[in-house]
């Protein structure tokens, strides 16, 4: 693995770190860029956070590497489809152990969880994240293949914008697990993530994002590209809507 600044978890469970910043949109809202997969990068309150990066095979033969700059890395694995910081540029801080950091005014929690049915005894332990960015309350579950914990429930909490495995598999949840979580999760835009897409090429046991939202039927969808601008005013009202966003 290519050197890195890493950010170590500490027993008081807050790290600071000073992280370069651009000229970004403040608190008042937030840039979301899907690059495939699993991987986004999320733009507000000054910082560049990229969550996810893959190398491309199998299920994400088809996409280009994210090679984009960022200030920070957060990571749920060092499985290649959600932890391959080697193709990452430069030298951003990483985060991918569970536990509280204060990484420059922005609160991010790491919470463990399985990431098969079978306790992690096959692919250890994923990390979901939450944290404040732009005014929303994000989290984003990587692959997760357990149902939350109540435990986990109260480290998550209730987000305004919550990043979905639905793909199934033997790593992350299948549709009805994802509806399932999300009768947990109550939150308000809903992304999907990790399903199977034109990019898969040989070895992928991930189904498609149909199922998922046959499953979730009567429940809003919205299409787009693969940017996306929000803020609180986006949010629904009442209920949840789901958020498709596609590669490009």
């Amino acid at each position: 693995m290519k050197r890195r600044q890493f950010i170590q978890y500490a027993g008081a469970g807050l790290v600071t770190s000073a992280i370069a910043t651009k000229a970004q949109a403040q608190s008042g809202g937030l840039s979301v860029r899907y690059l495939g997969h699993m991987c986004f990068l999320f733009t507000g309150s000054g910082q560049r956070i990229l969550v996810n990066p893959f190398r491309s095979q199998g299920c994400t033969a088809g996409y280009r590497a994210p090679n984009v700059a960022t200030d920070l890395v957060m990571i749920s694995s060092q499985l290649l489809d959600e932890g391959a910081v080697n193709v990452v540029t430069g030298d951003p801080k990483l985060l991918f152990e569970a536990g509280a950091y204060n990484v420059r005014g922005l609160k991010i929690q790491g919470v463990a969880t399985d990431h098969d049915r079978i306790g992690g005894k096959r692919f250890g332990r994923n990390i979901a994240w939450r944290w404040s960015q732009g005014g929303l309350n994000l989290v984003h579950l990587g692959g997760t293949a357990a149902p939350i914990t109540l435990e986990q429930k109260i480290l998550i909490g209730s987000p305004d914008v919550v990043f979905l495995p639905v793909g199934g598999g033997v790593k992350a949840y299948n549709p009805q697990e994802a509806k399932q979580a999300l009768q947990v999760l109550n939150a308000k835009i809903v992304v999907p993530i990790y399903y199977r897409t034109a990019a898969a090429k040989g070895e992928c046991d991930i189904g498609g994002l149909d199922a998922f939202l046959s499953v979730m039927s009567g429940t809003p969808v919205r299409k787009g590209g693969n940017s996306l601008s929000l803020s609180k005013a986006d949010l629904p009202k009442e209920g949840s809507v789901i958020q498709v966003m596609t590669y490009g």
